[in-house]
C-alpha cells in the first residue's frame, strides 16, 4: 500500500513531502485543537456575514420563524436552531426580537464546535450537533461552504485526481479521483479539460442530510454562496480570508478556508433554492427609501429607516450578499412558506 491510501473519504494520511488531501488539512486547519474557527474572536474577527451587516437579517428569520410557527399549528415547544453558530449573534437577535407569544414557546439551539460564550443569553442551549426530534426552523447561515471538501483537477489527461496539499498551502496532484467521490464528480461537477478544477461536495450532501434529519416537522435552511451545474466555475472557488481580507488558502490555522456551495447537489427530495435577495422581500427587507417628508414630520425616524434601506440594499444586493442561495427544504410542511419567491435561476 502506498503513502498515499485513502480511507473512502480522499487522502487522509500524509504523503512522504508532507501533504494530504484538502479535506483533511481543511478539517484540521479550522476545526483541529488550535483551528482557526476555536479562535476566542470568532468568525466575525475575520469577515462579515448577513448576520453581522444588520440586525434586520435577524428581523428577517424572525419572521421566517414565525411563519414556520403558524404553519405547524403553533407548537407547544417551538425549535430555532442556529447552525454554525459563531458565538450566538443570529439567534441571540432572532429571541431579541420575536413576539411575546411566540418567544415563550421557542427553545434556541446554538450549534457550534467551539465553547460556549461568556454572557450568552441562558436560555440557549449550545450543543455541538442539532438535537434530534425537533418541530421548528433549522437555519444554517454560511456553514456549508466550511464544511471541509475533497478538491480535484483534470491531469494533462483529463483524468480527474485529489490535489493534495502542504500546510504551507503548495500543492501537487495526488491518486485519480475514485468511489463514491468520482461518482459524484461525474453528476455533479465534470471537469474533462486539463487543468479544470472542482471541490468534491460529497460531505456537503451528507451533512446537510443529516442536519435535516434533525427535523420532524418544519423548514430548513441553508444560506451560502452557491453555483450550479450549468454554470460550475472551471477552476473551483477555494480561497481564504484572515481580518476581513481574501487570502491564499492556507491550511495552517492562520485563515478561513471556504468555498462556494453546490446546492443543487444538497438539495434532498422537494427542497428549492431562491436568491436572498428574493427570500428577503418576501420576508419584508426591501430597502425602499423613505418618503422625503418624514424627515419633516419626524427627523429621528427618518435616519433610523434611512438607515435601515442602506442596510438592506446590502443585505440584496446583486453581485454581493443578495445573490447568495437560499436552500429551503420543507420537512411535512408545505412548500410555500415564501410564496411567489422565483427559483434561483442559473447564472
Amino acid at each position: 500500500m502506498t503513502d498515499e491510501a485513502a480511507d473512502g473519504r480522499g487522502v487522509r494520511r500524509e504523503t512522504a513531502d508532507g501533504r494530504r488531501g484538502w479535506r483533511a488539512a481543511a478539517e484540521e486547519a479550522l476545526y483541529g485543537p488550535h483551528g482557526f474557527y476555536l479562535r476566542p474572536e470568532g468568525p466575525a474577527g475575520h469577515f462579515r456575514t448577513s448576520v453581522h451587516a444588520s440586525p434586520l437579517f435577524a428581523r428577517a428569520v424572525a419572521r421566517l420563524l414565525c411563519r414556520v410557527d403558524e404553519v405547524l399549528g403553533r407548537p407547544a415547544d417551538l425549535a430555532f436552531v442556529d447552525m454554525a453558530a459563531g458565538r450566538g449573534e443570529l439567534v441571540t437577535g432572532v429571541l431579541a426580537v420575536l413576539p411575546g407569544d411566540v418567544a415563550a414557546r421557542v427553545r434556541g439551539y446554538a450549534v457550534e464546535r467551539a465553547g460556549r460564550p461568556a454572557g450568552l443569553d441562558h436560555r440557549i442551549e449550545w450543543l455541538p450537533e442539532p438535537p434530534e426530534g425537533i418541530t421548528g426552523l433549522l437555519f444554517a447561515n454560511e456553514w456549508l461552504d466550511n464544511v471541509p471538501v475533497e478538491v480535484a483537477e483534470a491531469d494533462a489527461e483529463g483524468v480527474p485526481r485529489l490535489v493534495l496539499v502542504h500546510r504551507d498551502g503548495t500543492e501537487r496532484l495526488g491518486p485519480p479521483v475514485a468511489g463514491a467521490d468520482a461518482e459524484w464528480l461525474a453528476r455533479w461537477w465534470p471537469t474533462p479539460s486539463a487543468g479544470m478544477r472542482a471541490e468534491i461536495g460529497l460531505p456537503r450532501d451528507a451533512a446537510w442530510a443529516r442536519a435535516v434529519a434533525a427535523l420532524d416537522r418544519g423548514l430548513a435552511v441553508a444560506v451560502d454562496y452557491a453555483h450550479f451545474a450549468g454554470a460550475r466555475p472551471p477552476f473551483g472557488t477555494l480561497t481564504g480570508f484572515r481580518a476581513g481580507r481574501e487570502v491564499p488558502p492556507v491550511p495552517d490555522g492562520s485563515c478561513d478556508l471556504t468555498a462556494h456551495v453546490a446546492l443543487d447537489a444538497c438539495a434532498l427530495p422537494g427542497g428549492r433554492v431562491v436568491t436572498q435577495r428574493a427570500a428577503l422581500r418576501a420576508l419584508g427587507v426591501r430597502g425602499d427609501r423613505p418618503p422625503l417628508s418624514l424627515a419633516t414630520t419626524d427627523p429621528a425616524a427618518y435616519v433610523r429607516a434611512l438607515a435601515d434601506a442602506g442596510a438592506a440594499a446590502e443585505l440584496t444586493a446583486a453581485g454581493g450578499l443578495g445573490d447568495f442561495g437560499w436552500l429551503l427544504q420543507p420537512v411535512g410542511v408545505p412548500a410555500d412558506l415564501l410564496v411567489d419567491v422565483p427559483d434561483h435561476e442559473e447564472q
